[in-house]
């Protein structure tokens, strides 16, 4: 009699093969990588993730005023501990509260102030120096499309290498998944990105 190809330990085989292969990171979810600083040897590493909370109506809404001094050109603050981002419009007729993913630690990302210094709709990706040198099979350039680690919409920061963009991977939003940008839904960057205007002030806290 035949043995059936999904009976033990085949069929053991097949699945820890398949368990294997859904756990392996995909590349789009590592290739919005930012050039990150040295890691400090003497900080203690990131405490364990907590259980992600996506419902929106979870995060709290902030005011502007105790980050920024006006709303000239409109503000963005990117709080990383509760991974949220809020727009405010500078007439303060608009105010925004979108969920986001953040970096994986604190040595992974930069805190202070930027600003947006261009605006792209269908961007392309390139990995930096520093990412070709770790990972050479990795290829030079991504046109955009579904493949794009930086999804439909791209605001580009005055920090090189920092962005506030979409993705296509929709299990990054609230989850520590990015070594150093921040990334949204992408009918949020959408919605964002044409509110947004070049100059617009930019705070990560």
């Amino acid at each position: 009699m035949s043995r059936n190809p999904f009976d033990y330990p085949s069929r053991r085989h097949f699945l820890a093969g398949t368990a294997a292969l859904a756990a392996a990171p995909a590349f789009a979810q590592e290739a919005d990588v930012a050039e990150s600083p040295e890691i400090d040897p003497l900080r203690p590493p990131p405490e364990p993730e907590a259980a992600v909370q996506r419902n929106i109506s979870a995060f709290r809404s902030k005011s502007w005023e105790p980050y920024f001094d006006n709303l000239r050109k409109g503000a963005v603050l990117v709080d990383i501990d509760s991974r949220a981002l809020h727009y405010w419009s500078e007439d303060q007729s608009t105010y925004k509260l979108f969920p986001s993913s953040v970096p994986l630690s604190d040595d992974l990302t930069r805190r202070g102030r930027t600003s947006v210094i261009r605006k792209v709709e269908g961007p392309s990706w390139s990995p930096t120096p520093n990412m070709r040198k770790r990972n050479p099979e990795w290829p030079a350039h991504i046109p955009p499309g579904p493949d794009n680690p930086l999804g439909s919409h791209a605001l580009y920061l005055s920090w090189k290498y920092y962005r506030i963009h979409g993705t296509h991977d929709t299990r990054k939003i609230g989850r520590r998944s990015s070594n150093g940008c921040i990334g949204l839904y992408n009918e949020h960057i959408a919605e964002l990105f044409s509110m947004v205007k070049v100059g617009t002030q930019v705070l990560l806290i």
